[in-house]
């Protein structure tokens, strides 16, 4: 009874560390950055179906490790690959599969993605950027630039019908 226990408690660790670092692939061209933002350094091409070890998730960018660097690509061009069960959605199933019973797997690739928001004590604790504010509201146009902007381009007007198509 003892080695079943031990040994199941071995199963156990190897499927935690498994979980941990999560394969993933790439599914386009992205590039591996330093840092989880747009305008950090690029320190390579990933091409499209390039295998990825996870490392940490953080927001639209998630750490991996590829090709032997480790940096950040975004979320949206990852996929994972997931084991489907067939017949039970019983979580014990896994288990049982190890032992020999249970019933049987398919391996399938799904592209999901959450990116999580913002907590309450995020947004509590955050602080606007003046100078991107005003930046932003320096790209505002009043309705004579509009127009103008209009006329120059020659645009027509079209009429939409807000209440939808009958």
């Amino acid at each position: 009874m003892k080695l079943a226990a031990s040994l199941l408690a071995a199963i156990l660790c190897l499927a935690a560390s498994a979980w941990a670092q999560e394969q993933a692939f790439t599914n386009r061209p992205t590039e591996l950055k330093d840092k989880g933002a747009a305008e950090a350094r690029t320190l390579a091409t990933l091409p499209a179906d390039t295998a990825v070890k996870v490392i940490a998730r953080a927001g639209a960018w998630t750490q991996v490790q590829a090709n032997n660097q480790t940096g950040f690509v975004r979320a949206f061009h990852l996929r994972f690959p997931v084991v489907v069960e067939k017949g039970s959605s019983s979580g014990l199933s896994s288990i049982t599969n190890i032992f020999g019973g249970g019933n049987r797997s398919t391996q399938a690739t799904v592209a999901t993605t959450g990116i999580r928001g913002l907590s309450p004590e995020q947004l509590k604790a955050a602080s606007p950027d003046e100078a991107a504010l005003a930046k932003a509201q320096s790209y505002r146009a009043d309705k004579p630039a509009a127009e103008r902007f209009a006329r120059e381009g020659k645009l027509t007007a079209v009429k939409v019908d807000e209440g939808g198509s009958k």
